[in-house]
C-alpha cells in the first residue's frame, strides 16, 4: 500500500491535464452512475444531491470568491422554495411562470439588504446575515395565511417543461442536473473571467483592489446578488422534487449543509461544489448499515477531510494531477498616454482628526510632472494619513485633493485611482495564491477588455523594472526585495500620472535601493509625479528635487533637500543633532 502511494506521488507531477478535465471527468462519472447503476432511491438522493450542488455554486461566489460568510444563503434558498411552493400550489402557476418568480425574489431581497450589511466586517457581517434568515424564518412559521406556518403547503406540482410533466426518476435528475451544469458554465466562466479575478483580489486586499481601480462595494454587492439567484433557483427545484414546502428549508442545517459542501468540495471552485454535494449527500447513505452509529463514522469523515485536504477534495487533486500552465503572454505595452507637464495634484490644507488626534493639520504641497518629491517626519506625524487620504483610504476633515480642476477629496479609492493616482503600501501586500503576473495584472482588470489583455500589459510593467522573470513564480514566499519590484510593477501598469510609495525602500540593503533608486527615475522621465514616503535620508535626498517634512500632523519644512539637514526644527523633531 505504502510502496503504491509512492509511486502515485512520483508520477503524479509528470501527469498533467488540460483546466476543463477534472470537471469533464466528474460529469461522466455521474452521467456513467445515473444512467447504470443508480437505484430509483439512488435517482432521488442523487437529484437532491444537484440541488444542493447548485446551491453551493452559488454560495462558491459569495463565500469562495469574495470571501464574504454569507449565512443568508440559506434563507434565499428557502424563499426560492417558498415563491415556487405558494405560486404553484395556491395560484395554480406553472414552473415557467414560477421558476423565474424564485430568482427574482431573493435578487430583490439581496439588493435590498445587502446595500447596508456588506458594508460590515468579517463576523460582523456573518451576524448580520443570520439576522435575515432567522426574521425570515420566523415570517414563514407566523405567516399561516400565505405560507401554511409550520405545516407548510402541499401539492406544488411537478416541472413541466414545453408541456412535459417531467416524471420522477431519471428524467427528474437529468433535468435537475442539467440546470446545475448550466449554472455551473456561468459560474465557472465568471470565475475565470476579469470579474472573478477581481473579485478574488477583493476577497484576498479590499484596500488595494479599491486603490487598483476596483469597485469593491459593487464587487461585492453583485457576487451577494448573483449567489441569491443561484440558492433561489436550487430552492425551487427542492420544491418540485418533493412537492411540498414547509419551514425546513429556512432552517439553520440547510445553511451548514451548503456551507459543509463548500469546504470539503473546494472553496471557490464550481467543481468543488459539486463533489461535494454528492460525496456529502451520498456518505450517510453509504454509512446506513452502522445504523445508530453512522453519524459518528460520518462526522469523523468530514473531519478526517477537512484536516488531510486543508484546500478541499479538488485542491487535494490539483496537488495529485496538476493542470498545464496557461502559456505565458507577451509583453505589450499599454497604449500610449499623453506625457503630461505642469502641476499634476495641488494638496490644499488638508486636516484630519482621529478622535482627539489631528493626524493632518492643514497639509498643502504641490506635485508636478516628472518630479520627486520626499515625504519625510517622525513616526506618527501624519505621512500615511496623507497618502492615505490622497489615495481615498480615509476621508478628509478639511482641505482639497486636486488633479486639475476636480477636486477627488473625498472620493472612493477607486474613483481617484481611475483618475490617474496610485500608491504602493508600507507593508507590502500581495495575493498569496496568485503568481506574480496575475498579481499584477489585477492592476489591469479594470481597464483592459480580457484576462490575455491584462496579462500582457503586466508583463510590460515587470519588463520595465527588470522582473519578467518573476512572472510565472508564485507571489507567497518572495523575498521583501521582489515583493516590492511586484508591488511596484503592480502599481506602474495602471500607468499613473500620481505614484504615491509609502516606505518602498524599507528593508532592501544598499545594492537594491540603489537599483530602486535607478528605476524610480526613470519612470519620472515619462512624466509621472512621484510622492515618496521614506526614512533613509541616503537613499531618499539624493533622489528627491522637493521634500516636504511633517511633525505632529504640521508641515515643518517644506523646500530642497539640501536644506533639510541644517533646518533646525527639522533637526530637532525628527532628524536629530550630530546628523
Amino acid at each position: 500500500m505504502r510502496k503504491g502511494v509512492r509511486k502515485l506521488r512520483a508520477l503524479a507531477p509528470t501527469l498533467t491535464l488540460p483546466r476543463w478535465a477534472g470537471e469533464g471527468m466528474m460529469l461522466a462519472v455521474l452521467v456513467a452512475y445515473a444512467l447504470l447503476y443508480a437505484s430509483p432511491y439512488g435517482l432521488r438522493v442523487l437529484t437532491v444531491a444537484g440541488v444542493y450542488a447548485l446551491a453551493a455554486i452559488g454560495f462558491q461566489i459569495v463565500f469562495g470568491l469574495g470571501g464574504a460568510l454569507s449565512l443568508a444563503h440559506g434563507a434565499f434558498f428557502g424563499i426560492g422554495a417558498y415563491a415556487t411552493g405558494i405560486l404553484g400550489s395556491q395560484w395554480g402557476w406553472g414552473f415557467a411562470a414560477t421558476f423565474p418568480v424564485s430568482l427574482l425574489v431573493p435578487l430583490l431581497l439581496a439588493l435590498l439588504v445587502g446595500l447596508p450589511v456588506l458594508r460590515l466586517e468579517s463576523h460582523y457581517f456573518a451576524l448580520a446575515t443570520l439576522g435575515i434568515a432567522q426574521v425570515v424564518h420566523l415570517l414563514a412559521v407566523n405567516s399561516p395565511g400565505l405560507t401554511g406556518g409550520a405545516n407548510g403547503l402541499p401539492g406544488v406540482p411537478g416541472i413541466v417543461l414545453f408541456g412535459w410533466a417531467v416524471p420522477r426518476g431519471l428524467p427528474l435528475a437529468a433535468v435537475v442536473w442539467g440546470f446545475v451544469a448550466l449554472g455551473g458554465l456561468v459560474a465557472w466562466r465568471l470565475a475565470r473571467g476579469r470579474w472573478g479575478r477581481a473579485l478574488t483580489l477583493v476577497r484576498d486586499d479590499p484596500l488595494a483592489a479599491g486603490t487598483l481601480g476596483l469597485d469593491v462595494g459593487g464587487l461585492r454587492l453583485a457576487a451577494f446578488a448573483l449567489s441569491a439567484v443561484y440558492a433561489g433557483a436550487a430552492g425551487a427545484l427542492a420544491v418540485h422534487t418533493q412537492r411540498v414546502v414547509s419551514p425546513e428549508v429556512l432552517e439553520f442545517p440547510v445553511m451548514v449543509s451548503v456551507l459543509t459542501i463548500a469546504v470539503v468540495g473546494g472553496r471557490g471552485r464550481v467543481a468543488g461544489a459539486i463533489l461535494g454535494a454528492v460525496l456529502l449527500l451520498h456518505l450517510p447513505e453509504w454509512f446506513r448499515f452502522l445504523e445508530r452509529s453512522y453519524l459518528i463514522v460520518y462526522g469523523v469523515a468530514l473531519l478526517a477531510t477537512i484536516v488531510l485536504a486543508p484546500h478541499g477534495l479538488t485542491g487535494l487533486l490539483d496537488r495529485l494531477f496538476p493542470t498545464r500552465p496557461a502559456p505565458e503572454p507577451k509583453p505589450e505595452a499599454p497604449p500610449e498616454t499623453a506625457i503630461p507637464t505642469g502641476p499634476l495634484l495641488r494638496v490644499e490644507g488638508l486636516t484630519k482628526s482621529f478622535g482627539g488626534v489631528r493626524a493632518v493639520d492643514g497639509v498643502s504641497l504641490m506635485l508636478e510632472a516628472g518630479t520627486i518629491t520626499g515625504l519625510i517626519g517622525p513616526n506618527g506625524s501624519g505621512k500615511t494619513t496623507l497618502v492615505n487620504l490622497i489615495s481615498g483610504l480615509e476621508s478628509p476633515d478639511g482641505g482639497r485633493v486636486l488633479m486639475g480642476n476636480v477636486d477627488l477629496a473625498g472620493q472612493r479609492p477607486d474613483r481617484i485611482a481611475r483618475a490617474g493616482i496610485a500608491r504602493t503600501f508600507q507593508a507590502v501586500s500581495l495575493p498569496e495564491g496568485a503568481s506574480v503576473l496575475a498579481a499584477v495584472a489585477a492592476a489591469r482588470l479594470e481597464r483592459d477588455g480580457s484576462i490575455a489583455e491584462a496579462e500582457a500589459h503586466a508583463l510590460w510593467a515587470l519588463e520595465r523594472l527588470g522582473a519578467a522573470d518573476l512572472a510565472a513564480k508564485p507571489c507567497a514566499g518572495l523575498p521583501a526585495a521582489l515583493r516590492r519590484r511586484v508591488e511596484l510593477a503592480r502599481a506602474l501598469a495602471r500607468q499613473p500620472a500620481v505614484l504615491l510609495l509609502d516606505e518602498p525602500a524599507a528593508g532592501l540593503t544598499d545594492g537594491e535601493k540603489a537599483e530602486l533608486a535607478g528605476h524610480l527615475r526613470a519612470i519620472v522621465t515619462t512624466g509621472t509625479a512621484l510622492l515618496v514616503v521614506e526614512h533613509d535620508m541616503g537613499f531618499l535626498l539624493p533622489l528627491a528635487g522637493h521634500v516636504l517634512c511633517l511633525d505632529q500632523g504640521r508641515p515643518l519644512y517644506a523646500g530642497p533637500p539640501e536644506g533639510v539637514r541644517s533646518d533646525p526644527a527639522v533637526v530637532a523633531a525628527y532628524l536629530g543633532e550630530g546628523v
